[in-house]
């Protein structure tokens, strides 16, 4: 039903598998979604890396790579396509198609049909056994077993035990004269072995006692059993091909459905059950499961994804088992596990949560498996930090015979300091990886910035100077610039290493407040650190005075002079701001001092000009001597991105 054969190529690398392990990568578990709605059987081409898996219901297989991605979907004339079987160079499928009555050939290489061998009706599986193609076929009450010879024209022997009720499973090891078939659909179940030897199949032995309800059986590589997977009884049974007695048990879970047996031994036991994994893994002839897989719920079901009947296959070299699994919704996927044949290792790491640097720290572990490690079993550590971003080896840990172990070290560098602790694997055990963080401390360097709280004028060029103190390998300061409004962002204005006296300076431009930073990112032994200073900068304030018949020197200020019948005209300038408005200031002097008369706000227009005139019948305001001046107030005048800013005072006065 599947490939079992191992070619000379695959013979070699099982041989000499420690060897090719070591120096193949690792690969990831995948999965990929199937196009079918059903399964019939699955097999694996190793020659050219492909999968096979046949859809009874819709009359077709499907090709896919390793990874489960879709290559190809054959379809013409395959309806009711189940068995599947390999030829030992992997270069030709067989098919048992059985609503063609027919065996369909197929090239490999090119994935094409390239002729079909007309059987008996309904031929449901095909193994190759004794240099022929063996099949069961038959509808009800006419089960029977076949063979096709393919050594000469392709005969076709009908007939050679119509004892099934109804067409049996059939399976054989790689090159073995010994060919076992099953009953599906049958409770009890009933088991069969034949002797295949002289081209004709001569039974060995039978037997009633596998369980109920079929899903799949297959024969160990050595020929000597074959291993059952039905409904019940809740494990995989084993028995011996040359009287059917029984020889042991593979320990799985309730509703055993499908079995693959790898060139190496390695049995898959797979089993439809929600809530408990759903394929096992076991060495040959330990009843104990090394490891297990559980399918996630991708469907509408609280339960997990199921196990298809016969959904089971490995790769010829034995590193990869693949199983086929469907969910509430009727959807399938093809799952691909690396190297399951090797027990699950899971590695825990335990470093301490924080430490001093340049004090000794200790890390421990535990490296964990279902099954022991040889003693001597070493991990390897590699230490990350500032230092060595991409890490540095540490000396290897010998794993105690309980599986703990525990090294000290001496980080160098401060910040968070990561300890990796690594297992590579051997033959019986995956690799496995853990890890911790350490969070190791640095010492608060100094780092200073002038100018905080100091006002300047409007453009005034201010140079700004951070000094840093003494650092390990970083001398590298930035120099930031905020200023104050949405409409201006955060900006790096430099960035470079300190002077010898550990100074870096910047000249701003200053026309609005600002908050200037100075950063520090820290090395290895010093912790990063920013400093800010915030300025302020006026904004620049002039006033015109127009209408007035003259100006003069007077009373030690500058008067201007107005007819009693003319109405003065200021006009101010300021930078412009969204909303921003210009405090008018008006006073008046009287018995040797200013008294203020009144302080209005006025827009300012979008090229920073607010124009004020002042009105008003100005018979009375003869003789008297006023000031006026614009002003920008912080917070009152529409903004707060400049500091408050008094304009200077212009002084007036009216005549007859």
């Amino acid at each position: 039903m599947r490939m079992r054969t191992v070619t000379a190529a695959t013979t070699l690398a099982v041989l000499f598998s420690s060897a090719a392990l070591a120096a193949t990568p690792a690969y990831a578990d995948t999965s990929g979604l199937l196009p079918i709605k059903s399964v019939g059987d699955i097999v694996v081409d190793g020659a050219h890396q492909q999968v096979f898996i046949s859809d009874p219901t819709n009359g077709k297989i499907v090709v896919t790579d390793y990874s489960g991605n879709v290559l190809k979907q054959l379809t013409t004339s395959l309806s009711g396509v189940h068995g599947l079987e390999l030829s030992a160079d992997s270069g030709t499928l067989y098919a048992a198609v059985q609503d063609m009555d027919a065996i369909a050939v197929i090239d490999t290489a090119t994935d094409t049909e390239t002729t079909r061998y007309p059987v008996g009706d309904k031929p449901l599986s095909v193994a190759l056994a004794g240099g022929k193609l063996w099949f069961g076929y038959g509808g009800d009450t006419a089960g029977n077993i076949g063979s096709v010879d393919l050594t000469d024209d392709h005969t076709v022997t009908l007939n050679q035990d119509h004892s099934w009720y109804q067409a049996p499973l059939v399976d054989a090891a790689p090159g073995s004269d010994v060919l076992v078939a099953g009953a599906v659909d049958q409770s009890p179940v009933e088991l069969a072995s034949y002797d295949v030897s002289s081209g004709t199949a001569t039974k060995l032995a039978g037997t009633r006692e596998a369980g109920d309800n079929l899903g799949d059986l297959q024969v160990t590589p050595d020929g000597k059993d074959v291993v059952v997977a039905s409904g019940a009884p809740y494990y995989h049974q084993i028995f011996k091909t040359s009287d059917l007695n029984e020889d042991g048990k593979y320990s799985s879970v309730n509703y055993p459905n499908a079995v693959a047996i790898a060139p190496d031994g390695t049995v898959a036991g797979g089993s439809d059950a929600s809530y408990n994994p759903d394929v096992y893994i076991f060495r040959p002839g330990s009843s104990e499961a090394v490891r297990s897989y559980e399918f996630p719920s991708t469907g509408a079901s609280s339960g997990s994804d199921l196990m298809a009947d016969a959904g089971l296959a490995w790769a010829p070299d034995s590193s990869r088992l693949f199983a086929v699994s469907y969910n509430s919704e009727g959807v399938y996927s093809l799952r691909e596990y690396d190297t399951p044949g090797k027990a699950a290792s899971t590695l825990t790491v335990n470093a301490p949560a924080s430490a001093t640097r340049a004090k000794q720290l200790t890390v421990t572990g535990a490296l964990s498996s279902t099954t022991a490690f040889p003693a001597g079993t070493q991990v390897s550590v590699t230490r990350t930090d500032l230092d060595s971003p991409n890490g540095k080896a540490l000396p290897a840990v010998t794993v105690k015979a309980d599986g703990t172990f525990s090294f000290t070290d001496t980080p160098p560098a401060g910040g968070k300091v990561t300890y990796k602790v690594g297992y590579a694997g051997d033959a019986n055990h995956a690799a496995a990886s853990g890890k911790d963080t350490v969070d190791v401390s640095r010492a608060n360097p100094t780092l200073t910035l002038d100018n905080n709280g100091k006002v300047y004028a409007y453009g005034k060029d201010v140079k700004f100077t951070a000094h840093l103190g003494t650092t390990y390998k970083n001398r590298t300061v930035e120099l930031w610039a905020d200023p104050f409004g949405s409409d201006k962002p955060n900006k790096l204005v430099k960035s470079g290493k300190v002077d010898s006296h550990g100074n870096l300076s910047v000249v701003l431009d200053l026309k609005r407040d600002t908050k200037v930073t100075a950063k520090f990112a820290g090395d290895a032994r010093w912790q990063p650190r920013s400093v800010s200073s915030t300025v302020g900068a006026k904004v620049s304030v002039s006033m015109s005075v127009s209408r007035q018949y003259k100006s003069k020197k007077a009373w030690g200020q500058t008067y201007y002079y107005f007819h009693k019948t003319k109405n003065p005209l200021f006009t101010t300038t300021m930078p412009y701001y969204t909303g921003r408005a210009q405090r008018f200031d008006f006073q008046v002097y009287y018995q040797g001092r200013w008294y203020s008369d009144t302080s209005q706000y006025f827009a300012l227009a979008t090229n920073g000009i607010s124009k004020v005139e002042f009105g008003g019948n100005h018979k009375s305001d003869v003789g008297w001597r006023f000031r006026v001046r614009s002003d920008y107030i912080n917070g009152s005048s529409g903004d707060t991105v400049n500091s408050t800013t008094y304009g200077a005072w212009k002084y007036f006065t009216f005549t007859s």
